[in-house]
């Protein structure tokens, strides 16, 4: 990654914590993911990990679901896409994310 692309990266972490933001809720999570390219399954699970979705949503906490989120962020960083994932999180409305406040 470069140091354009890490600071892009930095700067939209950032905003998150300062919005309250933990990730986005569960469909859209899980859109973010199927736009991150390489996704593979191995033997020991899938690369990248699974969004915190399904049953796991209600059993992780917020600290572990922003872990994962900020995973598939850099994820996407690595691979050139931060661009376009940066785009759909922008497009999100209020409403389509899980903040630290529980709501």
């Amino acid at each position: 990654m470069n140091s354009e692309t890490e600071k892009q990266l930095n700067c939209l972490l950032a905003s998150f914590r300062a919005e309250d933001k933990v990730c986005p809720k569960p469909d859209f999570w899980n859109h973010l993911w199927e736009m991150l390219p390489g996704r593979r399954q191995g033997s020991t699970g899938w690369e990248p990990p699974l969004p915190m979705i399904l049953g796991v949503w209600w059993i992780a906490t917020a600290e572990q679901k922003t872990e994962r989120f900020s995973l598939h962020l850099r994820y996407a960083a690595d691979k050139g896409v931060l661009d376009e994932v940066e785009e759909y999180l922008n497009s999100l409305a209020v409403e389509n994310w899980a903040y630290g406040s529980g709501t």
